[in-house]
């Protein structure tokens, strides 16, 4: 699974340089562990906060986000490049899922369905997504209605 990211991630930045796009960077935690759910929550929170960038957008992967459309996610993103975002951060929960703070600092919260999804996979789904949000902004022909 961390090949699949990778490869999607070299993609995104080939078909970005026309969007403005240089990078699509992972970055990868050691799951928590604090005895209790919410302790696990709140450090991986805190591991998140130090690594974003300042003033990076937080979009949150949670199952209580909305549920969007390739073009809808294609169009967060457009808006936040076309407001001059510098840095999206696409934050994927542990195991326990995301503390509130982060929830609540998050721009946007997006969902993959209610299905319940491993932490890799969701990586992988994200990360195509993203590229698929790449070949929308720049007419690329990858992507189809």
């Amino acid at each position: 699974m961390a090949e699949l990211v990778d490869t999607y991630a070299k993609r995104t930045r080939q078909a970005g340089r026309q969007a403005g796009i240089g990078a699509l960077n992972v970055v990868d935690f050691a799951e928590s562990r604090k005895p209790t759910a919410s302790a696990r929550a709140a450090e991986e929170a805190a591991l998140l906060a130090n690594a974003a960038p300042s003033g990076a957008v937080l979009v949150v992967l949670d199952e209580r986000g909305k549920s969007v459309s390739t073009a809808e996610f294609a169009k967060i993103i457009k808006t936040e490049l076309e407001s001059g975002t510098q840095d999206l951060v696409f934050a994927v929960g542990g195991t326990d899922g995301h503390a509130p703070e982060i929830r609540k600092n998050a721009r946007y919260m997006v969902s993959f369905g209610h299905m319940t999804w491993p932490h890799m996979l969701a990586r992988v789904l994200l990360a195509e997504q993203i590229y698929r949000v790449v070949t929308i902004l720049v007419n690329h022909p990858y992507h189809r209605d």
